[in-house]
């Protein structure tokens, strides 16, 4: 066991506790550390994932966050890199799958990797010992599982294997610190695909997996994909799933709406605040009130309502155009882009804060090209949808070969809409051929 240090602790009882954060899908892990911090006079919140740790510390603003050397949701390195820039005076420690002890050292870096080391070390009577960590009906709760040796393989889209991390021990020594893989039935349960999305790429089920994880959440959710992807079916999904259901869900193209009216559509106007207003109205995050709000092409708003957004994203709070008054909303925000919205930042095309704040917790919606084996799959589908008033058409092989072929560069609603025009223009024939396939340009 490796030994450390007890920190020495004042001994008047007016130290105000520090906040600590500790992000982790083991619950047994969490209990230990945050077991062994509460001793060390800090006050510890917990969080199962990287996007719910992003959320609690938006709000709890803590001191330190210590992440598991795996998060279900997010890819650790990412999160980290991503983290440290938003926060950059928080001190952050990874358990493993970074190099932390490279980033720069906080002033109480000494007592967080004391309760980590505990916690590594801690046997199974510690364990039962803790009277707060208790199972349900007051009995002790059994001791945790040993935590798997060895290194973990990365999610798909990602490449190598995460080596097992190492950290700094007395005189010199190093030591692997372990890890634990979820359980497979967990994994299972939320790498189903939702009816909404159709295919079985790898890319398709992480989508569905996000869309699981973080649907139950109040978390903003940034959906970033090219056009055609189908980012709304993802927000409605994310609608679908959450405690929001029963609530509205109202949709806004922030690019489809004039500059001059956009303000007024989003928060609002009373009667006579401009030329034409005749009567006041409410606007659309008002009316979201209780369910959620889904904010599409968000890359196109002004940098003028950027701001405005802004501070409603923050306190919850907006003003309608001509009104004194604030009224408090209670909404959950999801947006949705084509653009490299995080590349836009860094022109000044679009407010960093802002992203930051819709982008707690990002999905990726790959374009067809990135998941073709779908293809198929995905005809089948909309021939059965445009067969509800008729009767269902099929497709040869001539025809799937030159629909295989096509790049799509408009996605899936392209495809959708191809089809539909194949079904025109093959009357009361039963079969779509290559003749039927027009993909709208000059030559096919």
């Amino acid at each position: 066991m490796l030994s450390a240090p007890v920190p020495v602790l004042p001994q008047n009882g007016r130290v105000r506790p520090r906040t600590a954060l500790v992000a982790s899908a083991d619950r047994s892990f969490r209990q230990k550390l945050s077991h062994t911090l509460t001793g060390l006079r800090w006050q510890v919140q917990e969080a199962e994932g990287g996007a719910q740790a992003w959320s609690e510390a938006e709000t709890a603003l803590p001191e330190a966050v210590i992440v598991d050397a795996w998060l279900p949701d997010l890819d650790l390195d990412e999160f980290l890199k991503d983290f440290r820039q938003r926060f950059p005076l928080v001190d952050l420690v990874a358990a493993g799958g970074s190099s932390w002890f490279e980033s720069p050292r906080g002033p109480h870096r000494q007592e967080l990797l004391y309760a980590m080391r505990s916690c590594q070390d801690g046997d199974a009577a510690a364990w039962a010992a803790a009277p707060d960590l208790a199972g349900e009906g007051g009995a002790a709760a059994e001791a945790p599982p040993k935590r798997a040796w060895g290194t973990v393989r990365r999610l798909p889209g990602s490449s190598g294997e995460m080596p097992p991390a190492l950290v700094r021990a007395p005189a010199g020594e190093t030591r692997t610190i372990p890890f634990q893989i979820a359980p497979p039935e967990r994994a299972a349960a939320t790498a189903e695909r939702l009816p909404e999305l159709v295919g079985n790429a790898p890319c398709m089920i992480e989508v569905s997996r996000r869309v699981r994880l973080v649907a139950p959440r109040t978390t903003p959710v940034l959906i970033e994909g090219p056009t055609g992807s189908g980012k709304e079916l993802v927000a409605e999904a994310l609608h679908r799933l959450s405690s929001r259901s029963r609530k509205t869900f109202i949709v806004i193209n922030c690019a489809a709406i004039p500059e001059a009216l956009l303000e007024a559509e989003l928060f609002g106007h009373t009667r006579g605040a401009f030329t034409g207003a005749v009567q006041g109205r409410m606007g659309r995050i008002e009316a979201a009130d209780g369910g959620t709000l889904f904010l599409d092409e968000i890359g196109e708003l002004p940098l003028s309502l950027q701001s405005k957004l802004l501070r409603f994203v923050e306190c919850g709070e907006l003003q309608r155009v001509g009104d004194n008054k604030t009224v408090k909303v209670d909404v959950r925000i999801v947006a949705a882009t084509h653009r490299p919205l995080a590349q836009q930042t860094h022109t000044g095309a679009f407010r960093s804060d802002l992203y930051y704040r819709l982008a707690v917790f990002l999905i990726r919606t790959p374009a067809l090209a990135d998941h073709a084996e779908d293809l198929p799959l995905l005809v089948e589908h909309f021939l059965e949808k445009l067969g509800r008033d008729m009767p269902v058409k099929r497709i040869d092989a001539g025809a799937m070969a030159k629909l295989a072929a096509h790049d799509w560069p408009g996605g899936v609603r392209e495809l959708e809409h191809v089809l539909e025009r194949g079904v025109i223009l093959a009357g009361d024939e039963p079969v779509l051929t290559a003749r039927e396939i027009d993909f709208g340009l000059a030559v096919n």
